[in-house]
């Protein structure tokens, strides 16, 4: 339990010398491994624009607080022919404390591209508790361009 407590604390100072409200969006790095897709994978990754498209809940385990990603890959393709890899945070190098990946909702609209909402909750320090909100971000295929945001959980 201790232990707990110490990662829930370093978590929380994490989260809050990064501004947790921001949401990243960064190139893939260590965050986007294949053992931290949460499993089962059949449940946790869902594609779209005819499988061009992937997103996935990655769980990297610590900080336990900001444990959880969205992993996104998807067009442009490199010169090799590979999609882009991107990973959405809560903050740089910090997930959310919940994303209840299964609620994903997904619509297309062509001025835009594909537009994405998740319930998430994000760590709040004062309670050591998640604080609910909804992730948003919308991915123009064509550019590569994703634009993420919260709404609610202030």
């Amino acid at each position: 339990m201790k232990r707990f407590v110490q990662i829930l604390a370093a978590g929380a100072a994490l989260l809050a010398a990064s501004g947790a409200a921001a949401v990243t969006v960064e190139q893939c790095d260590w965050r986007a491994r294949a053992d931290a897709i949460v499993e089962p994978w059949a449940d946790y990754s869902r594609t779209f624009s005819n499988g061009k498209t992937r997103l996935a809940l990655l769980d990297v385990i610590e900080p336990a607080a900001g444990a959880l990603h969205i992993l996104v890959m998807s067009p442009p393709y490199d010169e090799m022919g590979g999609r882009q890899c991107k990973v959405i945070s809560a903050a740089s190098g910090i997930g959310f404390f919940g994303v209840e990946f299964t609620a994903l909702d997904a619509s297309y609209n062509p001025a835009i591209g594909l537009m994405f909402m998740v319930p998430v909750q994000v760590y709040d320090g004062s309670t050591g508790m998640g604080r609910g909100a909804w992730l948003n971000f919308n991915l123009n295929q064509a550019t590569g361009q994703i634009d993420a945001w919260l709404v609610g959980g202030e």
